[in-house]
């Protein structure tokens, strides 16, 4: 059975931004790595739009940029909408009973697949379904934003904590 992991950057405030802050070069490498043993990645309509950008090939590319778009392009991606009616390659679109569609999901693959977007986390955690919580802590205090959390925090129990670079903490957290 396959394991759900939401994992995004966060500000030491809570909020996730990739605008405002984004990884190191190290915790890029890190980010390949992981995508790179991912089965696949389950997303909503709006992150889903912001990583088409891995589609197609950049000329301003460095070597570790082609190789997370390889990895990202290799998974399957689960996109959960209620308004697109098409999705890239590589793309599943999910429609409907959303519970019942992600325990299909778990249920037919084994490894490990991220959940993408706070939004989408927290409908997954409401119905009890991410298996694990990364947080990647920053150095950065936004003030405002989308919070990593989009409702009340879980009940969690931490796992691990890793320094990853000179500026960035790894927590993990599984459900309590």
């Amino acid at each position: 059975m396959a394991r759900l992991v939401f994992g995004m950057n966060q500000s030491l405030d809570g909020y996730v931004d990739h605008m405002k802050f984004g990884p190191s070069p190290t915790l890029f490498r890190h980010f390949i790595e992981e995508a790179q043993g991912q089965v696949g990645s389950i997303y909503g309509r709006n992150v889903y739009d912001l990583m088409r950008y891995w589609d197609d090939d950049q000329p301003e590319w460095d070597a570790d940029r082609h190789a997370f778009a390889a990895a990202w392009r290799k998974q399957t991606k689960w996109v959960v909408s209620r308004t697109l009616k098409s999705v890239g390659p590589n793309a599943i679109l999910i429609e409907g009973d959303l519970e019942a569609a992600i325990r299909q999901v778990k249920a037919e693959h084994d490894g490990e697949i991220e959940v993408a977007g706070p939004t989408l986390a927290h409908s997954l955690t409401e119905l009890g379904l991410i298996d694990e919580y990364r947080i990647y802590l920053h150095p950065v205090v936004l003030g405002d934003g989308t919070p990593y959390f989009a409702g009340p925090r879980p009940p969690l129990r931490l796992m691990a904590h890793d320094r990853i670079g000179e500026d960035v903490i790894k927590l993990t957290y599984v459900p309590a």
